[in-house]
């Protein structure tokens, strides 16, 4: 075990963040930590490292545990050095012997004593198991994979937008390849090909991980536990974001079921005391009753979480039914070409997504279309269109000394002061926060303004640039819904590829200068692009760096004993494995029917109201059905992989 949590209460103030809550981080471990905004997940982390101390309970961390803790508060180191320089700071002991080699190499110029000599070797030595030689290597392929180019290597971090200097820290950080891992909102600056490169690169992490992420796909491929931040206490859950969702509608069924069985029995003994309280031979046990249920611990009805209000755009206008033509269309920045004389056409209904790297032009595209940025070419708008543009520029039309609500009201959309209050709801200004004045608002918390003026705008043809950048999951959500009943046109660009999948019909990416069109879903496109690249895979396969790096060619295949045995001594071989396999299945198999059999009794159990008058035993059940699901989880995968292995040796013996 790394970290031990235990019965720990964190307070702000007055205000209880967490309370009689643990957590067990073990190696190897994969964690999404999730929960509402404000709910405590980065006072959480922040109490791991080390920077919070707890009220009450225990954090206890394994001997010489190293942490690494990615978060907005690293943006505040400034250096004019280049940022491969930055990203070897990670390797800051060997560093150190590399500066004091060639102090060494110097001296032993003019003096070669055995001492010297001794020294200069036990260096070399150090050096070399600390893997030194390679840290430029290792650095520029984790700088490269999260998308900086060769060229950029040797540029100052400081000439860097805040976005790009996250990715130099984030790179950094990894190479430090600490025990434990910790990741709040990585991919908020992080293009769709440096999110993959992420994904495949933590996958081979030996560290443990834990990650707080808006982004549901990259926590869908990236965690196999889930801890959410919930009514001041940690709830565990077996397998990723999707597997939780389905585990935590199930607990609340349960809990409900538990709730309703407990609300009938507390009716039930009501009903007797009130019947025979004043009845000589009943009054004693009226009374018993009584005392009995003042000591039942009550379980609490389920809480419905945030409420779902909906986001709804009007359209004031029909459009025609083409939107907007681009004929011709380039754009450079210096020797940058960005779009070189490409066309595209934009039709009533199309709901289009942008995507690819950065630098690509995604954004400069989006411009164009909304006849904010100059160009070469033709662009003609269609008839009757009514369009309404969403950018992280867009926060300078604000009145500053506005308040957030006035700001809406002064859209003229017509909408009462109520649906507007709601609406704000949604973009998590509840309460007085409504009546804050916009210059005091973080950035943000005005692109969150800015998005919903853009959504009450009855604008018939939307155009939004990172629109789920400031929002939780469940503000993400209400706008996909709003999205999908939208009866406008829209083209989109973001990073979220959940988003991106659930509000896209057509696919546009930026290749050579072209827009490339996919008539289809974001997963149609991903599918196509995972043919196309297999029909033009070469005939030599590549073998892949763990860690993400470039590709390796394969080496040609050494011949072994096993490929000049005769075919009778091979067949032997694979037999006595097959039997090996066979035997492991059946074990596999048994364990798989106890859990399964354990699990049916702990979800009966967790069904009986009764055991929810004693916290500990609820607490003890509830811990072991978490076990029982995590090993359950670990021998379906072992069952899968043992049967595909039968069957590849079975038909090997046939062949």
């Amino acid at each position: 075990m790394l970290i031990a949590l235990q019965d720990i209460t964190f307070e702000f103030g007055s205000r209880v963040i967490l309370e009689d809550s643990s957590w067990h981080i073990e190696p190897g471990d994969r964690v999404g930590l999730i929960g509402l905004n404000g709910t405590g997940k980065s006072t959480l982390l922040r109490i791991i490292n080390g920077e919070y101390s707890v009220s009450k309970g225990s954090v206890n961390k394994s001997k010489n545990l190293t942490i690494g803790f990615f978060n907005q508060d690293l943006l505040s180191f400034e250096t004019d050095e280049s940022i491969l320089t930055v990203g070897m700071m990670a390797f800051g002991k060997a560093l150190e012997l590399e500066k004091d080699i060639e102090r060494i190499t110097k001296e032993l110029e003019h003096n070669q004593t055995d001492e010297l000599l001794h020294e200069f070797s036990d260096k070399l030595h150090e050096f070399e198991s600390l893997d030194g030689y390679n840290m430029k290597h290792k650095t520029a392929q984790v700088l490269e994979g999260l998308g900086f180019s060769t060229a950029d290597l040797d540029r100052p971090y400081s000439q860097f937008s805040g976005g790009w200097r996250m990715r130099v820290l984030l790179a950094r950080l990894i190479l430090q390849q600490p025990d434990v891992l910790m990741l709040d909102e990585p991919t908020n600056h992080l293009d769709l090909p440096s999110i993959e490169w992420l994904e495949r690169y933590l996958s081979n992490y030996n560290g443990a991980v834990i990650i707080v992420s808006h982004d549901r796909f990259f926590l869908d491929r990236m965690v196999n536990r889930i801890v959410e931040v919930y009514q001041q206490q940690l709830h565990h859950y077996s397998g990723n974001y999707s597997d939780y969702e389905v585990e935590k509608e199930l607990r609340r069924e349960m809990q409900q079921r538990a709730y309703e069985n407990q609300q009938d029995y507390i009716r039930q003994q009501e009903r007797f005391i009130e019947r025979f309280k004043a009845k000589a031979s009943k009054a004693a046990q009226a009374q018993s009753i009584a005392k009995r249920l003042d000591k039942l611990e009550r379980i609490e009805q389920v809480d419905n979480g945030p409420s779902k209000i909906k986001i709804s755009f009007s359209v004031d206008k029909t459009p025609g039914k083409i939107l907007a033509t681009l004929n011709g269309v380039s754009k450079s920045f210096g020797n940058n070409v960005i779009l070189k004389n490409t066309s595209a056409e934009i039709n009533r209904g199309d709901k289009i997504a942008l995507i690819g790297a950065n630098g690509k032009g995604k954004s400069t595209l989006l411009r164009i279309i909304a006849g904010e940025e100059s160009f070469e070419g033709e662009r003609v708008p269609g008839h009757n269109v009514v369009t309404s543009f969403y950018a992280q520029h867009q926060l300078e039309s604000l009145d500053l000394n506005s308040e957030i609500l006035d700001e809406l009201k002064n859209c003229g959309s017509g909408k009462t002061e109520l649906e507007l209050r709601q609406l704000l709801g949604c973009f998590l200004f509840t309460g007085d926060d409504v009546f804050k004045k916009i210059r005091i608002l973080s950035g943000g918390e005005k692109a969150r303004v800015a998005l919903a003026k853009t959504i009450i705008s009855q604008a018939n043809f939307l155009m939004l640039d990172e629109p789920t950048n400031h929002l939780d999951m469940n503000s993400v959500q209400m706008l996909i819904d709003a999205l999908n009943k939208y009866e406008g046109s829209l083209v989109l660009v973001s990073h979220d590829r959940y988003f991106v999948s659930q509000t896209a019909n057509k696919i546009w990416e930026i290749v050579d200068g072209q827009i490339k069109e996919f008539k289809g879903t974001y997963a149609e496109w991903e599918e196509w692009k995972k043919r196309m690249a297999a029909n033009n895979a070469p005939a030599a396969p590549a073998k892949s760096n763990p860690q993400g790096g470039n590709a390796v060619a394969a080496e040609p295949k050494k011949e072994t004993k096993a490929d000049t045995a005769p075919k009778g001594a091979i067949n032997k071989e694979v037999q006595r494995e097959l039997q090996k396999q066979q035997k492991q299945f059946s074990s596999v198999e048994g364990q798989l029917a106890n859990l399964k059999a354990r699990k049916a009794e702990l979800e009966s159990s967790l069904g009986n109201p009764d055991i929810y008058q004693d916290k500990h035993k609820f607490t003890s059940v509830e811990a072991e059905y978490n076990d029982v699901l995590k090993f359950l989880e670990r021998a379906e995968q072992q069952y899968e992989a043992l049967f595909e292995k039968i069957m590849k040796l079975e038909a090997e013996l046939m062949s």
